[in-house]
């Protein structure tokens, strides 16, 4: 298992080269995507519904014993095998055409729905790539060493190394059955730098997706998205592919959406402006990012201690340590809305936090959350919720405000948004809406996570 996780990384440093761009300055040092939200969002019960279904996905994947399918731009929030994600509008072949992809750093496939068709006029605009519009859409041959990144179909048609046409397929399947599996392929996509140009990037690898099934990616909790961009660590996600082109970093800034107009987040791929941010970076708190070989996509941190207005809590440190199994540990996940921690920790939050909160507790619960408050007649009601703070290794502390960890699921009735997880069989998540109004930056050349609530307001 690990001499082939070590192949498919190795490989990758031969088979992916640097991104191609086009008429790339040096001032252009990186790409600002903005980040969308789409209306109408999940209730909280309907988040807890699909994160619980994303996170059976995201474990169950890890025990495959198989290897996993290794700019500023804004963010759009969707779903996806999970809740609560975030969009990114990518424009891709040539001529360009538009798709809203889920930015996801708990996966890295970069996959869109494609259709064949030569008559395309039932296909609404945006819907849809059509490879056969497009003059640099590029099948991968099955032979191509990149072929070996992304997991095969088990019906997939013998390679015949003879055979200019003999393709490269993927299937990548999900929890619930659902599935995406077409051709592996190359092709442009034109993304605006920082400066607003606009430049083409070349050979970009991704799964064309011709036969797209089951609810996790195309029923409602899809959200009208046209596919995935995969921002883990593996070698064939998209912040890998452009990683080595503009600084081997990507951050982002996830913004409140409950607030009216929403602001706009964005996921910056490179170091996000070199000096105009260095105030906002000197400001990070950085704590290493930890590998996880049975699970190498995901981006682990490790978590020591939580406390509760001030006073930590007597987690024993083997709650939080990745097991032999792979089982354990901490992630951080743009994909998952709400926070989820291992279950002997979680139990001492939730008392901390009973003996604590100044508001009266709901009789009945709303379904799923174990602490609810009645917050009727209260003005500002996070002013007086319990306040916590996550210590991680190399002394960066997380002190995320009360907004980011209770919730409104009823009129008047605010429920604490951190969910219990089986250390044994699943891991720790801090989720997007714990993630809320901080800076997030993923240094993957130096192999640490940075966060700091400045930075985000910056233009």
């Amino acid at each position: 298992m690990l001499s082939l996780i070590f192949l498919c990384s190795f490989l990758s440093l031969f088979i992916l080269p640097p991104a191609n761009l086009a008429a790339v300055s040096d001032g252009d040092s990186y790409l600002k995507l903005p980040l969308l939200r789409k209306s109408p969002f999940p209730s909280p019960t309907q988040a807890l519904a699909l994160d619980t279904r994303r996170l059976h996905f995201l474990s169950r994947r890890q025990k495959t014993h198989k290897p996993i399918p290794f700019v500023k731009s804004p963010v759009v929030s969707g779903a996806s095998s999970g809740s609560g994600q975030y969009f990114v509008d990518l424009r891709i072949g040539q001529p360009p055409q538009s798709l809203l992809l889920i930015a996801d750093t708990g996966s890295d496939l970069v996959w869109v729905k494609c259709s064949a068709c030569r008559n395309c006029s039932h296909h609404s605009p945006a819907t849809v790539f059509l490879p056969r519009h497009s003059s640099t859409f590029s099948p991968t041959h099955c032979y191509d060493p990149i072929c070996r990144l992304v997991p095969q179909p088990g019906q997939a048609p013998k390679c015949n190394h003879t055979r200019i046409h003999s393709t490269c397929h993927y299937e990548y399947s999900y929890a619930d059955g659902s599935l995406t599996t077409g051709l592996f392929a190359r092709e442009t996509t034109s993304l605006k730098t920082s400066s607003g140009k606009e430049t083409n990037l070349k050979s970009i690898a991704f799964g064309c997706g011709f036969r797209i099934s089951g609810p996790s990616v195309s029923g409602s909790s899809f959200n009208g998205a046209h596919g995935v961009m995969g921002l883990g660590r593996g070698p064939i996600s998209f912040a890998s592919q452009l990683g080595r082109r503009f600084g081997n970093k990507f951050s982002y800034c996830l913004m409140d959406y409950t607030l009216s107009p929403p602001p706009t987040s964005y996921l910056i791929i490179g170091d996000g402006g070199g000096g105009n941010r260095s105030k906002s970076v000197s400001n990070l708190f950085f704590t290493p990012l930890l590998t996880n070989p049975l699970s190498p996509t995901f981006y682990y941190v490790r978590l020591k201690s939580v406390f509760v207005n001030g006073a930590k809590l007597r987690i024993d440190p083997s709650v939080w340590e990745i097991d032999d199994s792979g089982n354990g540990g901490t992630v951080v996940d743009s994909g998952t809305t709400l926070a989820f921690l291992a279950d002997p920790a979680y139990r001492l939050v939730v008392a901390a936090m009973r003996r604590r909160i100044k508001l009266p507790n709901v009789v009945e619960p709303t379904p799923g959350f174990d602490l609810c408050v009645n917050v009727s007649g209260v003005v500002k009601p996070e002013k007086i919720m319990p306040r916590l703070k996550f210590e991680f290794s190399g002394g960066a502390v997380f002190v995320p405000p009360p907004r980011n960890y209770f919730t409104e699921t009823e009129e008047q009735i605010q429920c604490l948004a951190i969910q219990s997880v089986n250390p044994k069989v699943g891991f720790s998540v801090i989720g997007n809406l714990m993630q809320q109004g901080f800076l997030f930056e993923f240094d993957r050349d130096r192999s640490r996570l940075g966060f700091s609530r400045r930075g985000c307001a910056l233009p």
